[in-house]
């Protein structure tokens, strides 16, 4: 591929990454209004929440975090345990009617060398998948092709959220 070359200036801000004090979990926890749109809020329970990743994998990746800023999920106590499952189930039914996906991927990266990018502040990624959806791309070009915004990922997910039961 000589001579060509693929842009995604989009993903800069993701090379760059947060400053070193600042927490994307804490500060979309915190976030109302406008802001929650901007940090992809889809979702708010007593002791968690659910986002839009701002740098997916596939389209709908999202993350439940509980709204303390611990770096395990031994530092929760058992009903933040069991709300930040429940919004994961819930996560699951309002991609699975959104995305009609082939598959899931759950996870917990717990510490740097688990590949946790946020390694202060534990959160669960659910990540719909399809047949196929990890082709040349992510391969040569460490890139990853989504078909859909965030913003219209968020616009659409927080309407299922709304209508998928607790």
């Amino acid at each position: 591929m000589t001579g060509e070359r693929l842009w995604a200036p989009w993903r800069l801000d993701y090379i760059r990454g947060p400053s070193a004090e600042e927490c994307i979990f804490c500060r979309a926890a915190s976030s109302e209004g406008d802001e929650e749109r901007a940090s992809h809020v889809l979702h708010r329970g007593e002791r968690c929440f659910a986002l839009l990743n701002a740098y997916p994998y596939t389209s709908g990746h999202l993350m439940v975090s509980p709204y303390d800023h611990v770096p395990s999920i031994e530092d929760l106590d058992a009903p933040a345990v069991a709300e930040l499952m429940a919004l994961g189930q819930r996560s699951l039914a309002a991609l699975r009617h959104n995305y009609g996906p082939e598959g899931f991927n759950l996870g917990i990266n717990q510490g740097k060398v688990a590949g946790a990018g946020f390694e202060d502040h534990v959160h669960l990624h659910v990540v719909p998948r399809w047949a196929g959806d990890t082709n040349f791309m992510p391969v040569i070009g460490d890139v990853g092709v989504l078909p859909q915004s965030l913003d219209e990922a968020w616009t659409e997910l927080r309407e299922r959220f709304a209508e998928v039961s607790a």
